[in-house]
């Protein structure tokens, strides 16, 4: 049920379970020696260290590790908002120099327009591509269709609920049809009862889109439960410490007994990953 891989382990058989998938609908990612350093006014302070890692297309990726480790930092260079300070990543195949329609970045907070309604927040990147009406309303109530919010094209953000705003995000974000959805903590905002429903919605949202998908999360049972890889950071300056292959049979509950312990033999690598930091940080202090 589950293996511990190196992190050039990402090209996985398009086979699972004995069933065949779906072609994917996303394209492979390769990070290769990406880190990034932020000057400041008491000196440069290292957020990443050198990381590779290989993306097969289709692939649900799960970047997990402490708040400040550096997991969203690469998210943004993956993105095209940030530039790497060493390093290069490619999106299938091609060097990444800047935004492109080919990644979409998803926040924790849904970043809507709040002067428009569902329809018109889905639709908003349509037309910003030139799609002529019909078939930018056409496609905007298929992607809320697909979200379960049908019914609600005409509420406007306000009279909506924290769960279903994310899910006008993700419909806005499948709209323009990218090949990586670059996800950072999208439900942590969320309560506890609204995110363990949303999982099982982007699980089978995804499996029907076969997406590209890097997931941010410090949230060791989210990244079990929606992962095919789980990528463990270590604190700041974050690096690659574990990379674990999820190979549970989706879809995945959140109450499986082999799921809870994943969960907890990942915990405890993050733990001791944390530890050592502290260990290394508090050795520096004594010899400075």
């Amino acid at each position: 049920m589950f293996r511990q891989v190196t992190v050039s382990d990402a090209e996985r058989m398009e086979q699972s379970n004995g069933k065949q998938q779906p072609a994917p609908g996303g394209i492979s990612l390769k990070i290769e020696g990406v880190s990034k350093v932020f000057p400041g006014r008491a000196g440069a302070v290292e957020a990443l260290q050198p990381v590779s890692v290989d993306v097969a297309a289709g692939e649900f990726i799960c970047l997990l590790g402490p708040s400040g480790c550096g997991k969203s930092t690469l998210l943004s260079i993956i993105a095209g908002l940030e530039a790497a300070t060493t390093g290069t990543i490619y999106a299938g195949g091609q060097p990444i120099r800047g935004t492109g329609t080919d990644r979409v970045l998803l926040f924790q907070e849904a970043a809507l327009f709040p002067w428009l309604d569902v329809q018109r927040n889905v639709e908003f990147g349509l037309r910003q591509a030139g799609m002529r009406g019909k078939e930018r309303a056409a496609l905007a109530r298929r992607f809320i269709e697909l979200v379960h919010l049908k019914g609600f094209e005409r509420s406007y953000i306000h009279q909506l609920s924290g769960g279903m705003r994310q899910r006008v995000a993700i419909a806005r974000a499948l709209a323009i049809n990218p090949a990586i959805l670059l996800m950072d903590e999208p439900f942590g905002a969320l309560d506890a009862l609204t995110r363990d429903r949303l999982y099982a919605e982007l699980e089978s949202i995804w499996a029907s889109t076969r997406k590209t998908v890097i997931f941010v999360t410090h949230n060791v049972r989210e990244a079990v439960a929606l992962g095919d890889r789980v990528l463990v950071f270590s604190p700041r300056p974050g690096r690659i410490v574990r990379d674990f292959h999820i190979t549970l049979p989706r879809p995945r509950s959140l109450e499986d007994p082999t799921l809870v312990e994943q969960t907890a033999e990942i915990m405890t690598v993050l733990r001791e990953a944390m530890g050592a930091t502290g260990q290394e940080q508090e050795q520096e202090t004594n010899n400075g």
